[in-house]
């Protein structure tokens, strides 16, 4: 069973390019000012109650503010379906093998030359270009994606953000245009999170729990454990010879001894990794198109 969402990517890998596409599309028009979605995000929020949750039509609508501000940071999604549509397939795999498999999730490769992957509110997650171009296989590629599907999962961004007390009081809210102090809160919120995100990085232990659970997400999904760690033992060499790390996950994330030292222990709890699925072939096809 484990193997099957695998199997399945190879049989609709073809076949299944509209919805990444209107997706794509999608984010191409939240930076059109005209635009319905670009309306819907400039607009702040409205109170609707005094509930301490944030209910997922708002969490969608700030991930997708936040996913703007990440493509005008780091660049826009790459001109390639083939690409898009394989990451999407394989991002969506272990997003329905995570701890929040039921929200829909939308994943993009972005045209950037940073090393870095990041996930906003709600389910979207971006990998950039250069990442990916130092992977080796498909596992890694998953084990990627997993751990961003695993801040998403757990709500890093919101709780980070709530723990700072920026949403605190505000209760469950809704896309609507409101003025005054509650427009300008929203607007705080936004920011700070998006400093959060894109600069300073999230807590260290958020870090290690996305870690954690991309590792057992990859395992349900049939992929290899020990993906990450080879991802991590990579980005590791290169962060010895860059210059520039600002906006990457060497400066956004703990120190990747750490992370590896901490999956190295967990990978004990998989006994069995070594017989599972790498998918080298199908990931030279399509990752390394240009």
């Amino acid at each position: 069973m484990r193997y099957l969402l695998i199997l399945l990517l190879t049989a609709i890998i073809i076949a299944s390019g509209s919805a990444s596409a209107n997706f794509l599309d999608k984010l191409q028009n939240l930076s059109n000012p005209d635009s319905k979605e670009s309306q819907l995000l400039s607009g702040a929020t409205q109170v609707l109650s005094s509930s301490k949750e944030i209910d997922y039509k708002t969490e969608r609508t700030i991930g997708e503010s936040l996913a703007l501000e990440g493509m005008q940071k780091f660049g826009i999604p790459e001109k390639n379906e083939p690409l898009q549509r394989y990451v999407n397939l394989v991002g969506n795999a272990v997003a329905a093998n995570s701890k929040r498999a039921k929200i829909p999730y939308q994943f993009a490769v972005l045209d950037s030359n940073v090393q870095n992957a990041f996930a906003v509110p709600g389910g979207v997650i971006f990998v950039s270009r250069a990442l990916v171009s130092i992977l080796s296989d498909e596992a890694e590629l998953a084990a990627v994606l997993a751990h961003e599907v695993g801040h998403v999962a757990a709500k890093h961004a919101l709780k980070s953000t709530q723990r700072a007390q920026f949403f605190e009081g505000v209760g469950t809210i809704t896309a609507a245009s409101v003025r005054g102090d509650k427009g300008k809160k929203f607007a705080t919120a936004i920011g700070d999170m998006q400093t959060v995100l894109f600069d300073k990085g999230l807590d260290k232990e958020m870090e290690f729990e996305a870690d954690l659970a991309a590792m057992e997400t990859t395992y349900r999904t049939g992929y290899d454990p020990s993906a990450l760690i080879r991802v991590l033992e990579k980005l590791q060499k290169l962060e010895a010879s860059s210059k520039d790390k600002k906006g990457s996950w060497f400066s956004t994330h703990p120190p990747l001894s750490e992370r590896i030292a901490r999956l190295r222990t967990e990978l004990r709890k998989y006994p069995d990794y070594a017989a599972m699925a790498g998918v080298y072939e199908r990931f030279i096809k399509y990752a390394k198109l240009k």
